[in-house]
């Protein structure tokens, strides 16, 4: 206990220094939200890699998609490497930093805004960030507690406060800087902390090959293997099918959610984000594929403790009864692992929502000449009022964290993900073609949490972003589009002459 104490306290007292040693870049909107644009690649892949991996990676998904898919759950990992981390960059990384900053827009919303000539788009978007946004941030909480319940057998309610007084610490003296560095080095946490576990987990079963063998022995219970033995040791596991629905909705989802790429917004130049790139790749290799190869010998600690009364699994529970059998120094190691984590995605999560809403709601509607003081103010005060309604939510969650974690992606990316993407690329995407993608992603979820027409949450939020991919260019042909001179203007970021040093560039 005093190892995992001491470990707690060093960790805390290293992310509230960071936290006020950036204080003097937080004065300005710009420098609160976006760090003055100056974020270097190192800081900014990790910020993006911490952002995408919690603890409800670690706690929800892992286990709960270890134990129904096997080693095959690595699948998921290996997808949000190569979708959601390498295409992301690829695509998405170097048109976002060029056209916001051509745009000078600092939010998701308001990068609408400019782009399609639309202030409703504007207020619409901030509210359904706003609004989805907190139960991913409850699930957060909820993961992270279930852990910490586990090692130091502290209350639930306990556990969810403390995390939320520290994140809003940091956030709130420190903005996207002390968020940014926080994510640095809580990262390197990561990184280290999850090939300890990997070893000292399959150490426990008498290494690879044997754990391997035990896991290929257990039947399966899933209906479309039959039964056969092997199953959960197999390249496609027990449903490939389900599968699939969990990796588009993991690894495609990050490409619509605002707090993910917010950080694209923010990197220094050219350079930085082909750096970026890599970075963030091999980080989502380890860490996500880590995790979740992990979590798919979940079956290995099979217990009666985790299950309720009725027979049903708490997935929830796998993850931390697994750690709970390693030994107190890794323990330890995995609390700061997962608490890293989560305090970087809870901080990405807060600043997000704070931001769009002063910028976007706030003073757009009711106070439009707010100065620059009071807009850091008031995002100050909102990062505190989303922090609350979080925790209230996550100390009652309506269901699993990987469902809760669907509803948000679901809703957030349904509506976002083809907008966000035809507009860095395509002069005919139209503002109708927007709202056509915000109806109905957000529809297709919210509906789903009511009449259950899709099997659960994560397929819901899958379906809606392959839906907004396919909505916003068919209604962009069939709808009126801007001026040619407005769509010009626009595009003309892409195009313009710049003069650069023979130092730095060759000749044609």
């Amino acid at each position: 206990m005093l190892i995992k104490i001491t470990l707690l306290i060093l960790f805390f007292a290293v992310m509230l220094l960071i936290g006020f040693a950036s204080k003097k870049s937080a004065r300005d909107v710009n420098g609160f939200v976006l760090g003055g644009r100056n974020v270097g690649p190192w800081l900014t892949a990790f910020a993006y890699g911490t952002s995408y991996f919690s603890s409800v990676v670690f706690v929800g998904y892992a286990g709960q998609f270890g134990w129904k898919y096997g080693i095959a759950s690595t699948w998921i990992g290996i997808g949000n490497a190569v979708i959601g981390s390498l295409l992301a960059w690829v695509v998405l990384g170097r048109r976002t930093r060029v056209m916001t900053n051509h745009l000078d827009s600092a939010t998701m919303p308001e990068f609408f805004s400019k782009r399609f000539e639309s202030h409703s788009l504007k207020i619409a978007a901030s509210v359904i960030i706003f609004v989805f946004l907190i139960p991913y941030t409850a699930s957060i909480y909820n993961g992270l507690s279930r852990l910490f319940s586990m090692a130091f057998s502290i209350p639930y309610e306990v556990c969810i406060t403390v995390m939320a007084l520290l994140t809003a610490v940091y956030v709130i003296v420190g903005g996207y800087m002390a968020t940014a560095w926080n994510d640095f080095v809580q990262g390197l946490i990561m990184l280290v902390g999850i090939v300890l576990v990997i070893a000292a987990v399959l150490n426990g079963k008498g290494g690879f090959m044997n754990a391997i063998m035990a896991l290929s022995q257990i039947e399966s219970d899933v209906p479309q293997t039959m039964g056969q033995p092997g199953a959960f040791a197999s390249f496609f596991g027990t449903d490939p099918a389900g599968l699939l629905w969990v990796v588009i909705l993991t690894s495609l989802g990050t490409w619509g959610l605002p707090q993910m790429v917010h950080k694209f917004y923010a990197i220094k130049d050219e350079k930085s984000v082909k750096t970026g790139t890599i970075i963030s790749t091999l980080f989502a290799f380890v860490v996500a594929g880590g995790t979740y190869f992990i979590g798919s010998f979940g079956r290995l600690f099979d217990d009666p403790s985790l299950y309720k009364e009725d027979g049903s699994m708490m997935f929830d529970a796998i993850m931390p009864h697994m750690l709970s059998t390693l030994p107190d120094i890794l323990i330890g190691v995995t609390v700061v692992l997962v608490l890293s984590a989560s305090m970087s995605t809870l901080s990405s999560l807060v600043l997000t929502s704070s931001s769009t809403l002063t910028l976007d709601f706030i003073k757009d509607l009711f106070v439009r000449d707010m100065d620059e003081k009071k807009q850091v103010l008031i995002m100050r005060v909102f990062i505190g009022v989303f922090i609350v309604i979080s925790v209230v939510i996550a100390l009652n969650p309506p269901t699993f964290i990987a469902q809760l974690m669907g509803i948000s992606w679901g809703a957030l990316a349904g509506a976002f993900l083809g907008p966000f993407v035809y507009a860095l690329y395509d002069k005919k995407t139209t503002k109708l073609a927007v709202w056509a993608s915000l109806v109905t992603g957000v529809g297709i979820t919210v509906l789903n949490m009511f009449l259950g027409f899709f099997s659960s949450p994560i397929v819901a939020g899958a379906v809606a972003m392959l839906v907004s991919l396919v909505i916003v260019p068919i209604v962009s042909r069939i709808t009126p589009q801007l001026s040619d001179s407005s769509k010009d203007a626009i595009f003309s970021c892409y195009t313009q002459t710049v003069v650069v040093s023979k130092k730095s560039s060759l000749e044609e």
